[in-house]
């Protein structure tokens, strides 16, 4: 099932996507909310991001390739990161490079994000699987200048727009199976990767993260991203393509005072 959320009439509204209609929801997935049978057209609707996340806690170095064009060597323990909920924007949204002064050097990174369904804490790995409603397509933008420069990568993860989140919640998929992630700039494909050569695994990072945080439902994990990343620049139209999920389409625009 894919879940999104859409604009009504301006309100935040649940809907069920079925192929080129969406169906109207009476609540959330997460307060066990039902269709109520009102559809319209997808293509007449505005997505928005398919979640509103309290946290986001991102992997950083989880697959190889990526860490090796990056210079790091492998993490005995996973390297864990946060974005803040401002950093949320949804299909079509513009993310909005930082000011020249702070940063002239902005990377894309196509990642597959674990979507929590239920309050999560203290979650054995073989119990990892009941907590999750589903799985969406994440670009995980990095200011790379200030990633390198800062002893930690919070601030060069965290401008505002710096995690585009969607189109929507697929619940039917098994990344434990491989699944194919993909990202291509202006049509040229840039990172082509499968959730196969992870380090480290989904239910291994649910139980690592409720060891010491409770996730709520909508927060997110954000699971890495393979080799390939690259600079992106205004006017570059960047898509994020996961099998079994979608695409996740966003546009790039300069700082503006």
């Amino acid at each position: 099932m894919k879940y999104a959320r859409i604009a009504v009439d301006g309100t935040p509204t649940w809907a069920i996507v079925h192929d080129d209609t969406i169906e109207l929801m009476d609540g959330t997935p997460y307060n066990g909310g039902r269709p109520t049978k009102a559809r319209l057209a997808l293509a007449d609707v505005h997505l928005l991001a398919p979640v509103t996340p309290s946290k986001i806690f991102c992997l950083g170095r989880n697959y190889r390739d990526h860490r090796t064009e990056m210079g790091y060597a492998h993490d005995s323990v996973p390297s864990v990161f946060m974005k803040g909920p401002t950093t949320v924007i949804g299909p079509g949204d513009d993310i909005v490079l930082p000011p020249s002064h702070l940063s002239t050097h902005v990377e894309h990174e196509a990642e597959l994000a674990v979507v929590i369904g239920k309050p999560a804490r203290f979650v054995s790995a073989d119990k990892a699987f009941e907590y999750i409603l589903g799985y969406t397509c994440v670009n995980d933008v990095s200011a790379r200048d200030l990633q390198r420069s800062d002893p930690h990568p919070t601030r060069g993860k965290g401008f505002d727009t710096f995690c585009p989140v969607g189109p929507w919640i697929e619940t039917d998929l098994d990344p434990s199976s491989g699944v194919r992630l993909r990202c291509s700039v202006n049509g040229t494909l840039r990172q082509d990767g499968s959730t196969t050569d992870m380090t480290y695994g989904i239910p291994f990072l649910i139980e690592y993260l409720t060891s010491f945080a409770t996730l709520l439902p909508g927060d997110l994990v954000i699971t890495g991203s393979p080799g390939g990343t690259a600079p992106i620049q205004a006017g570059d139209h960047i898509e994020i393509e996961i099998d079994g999920i979608g695409t996740l389409t966003n546009g790039v625009v300069a700082h503006r005072p």
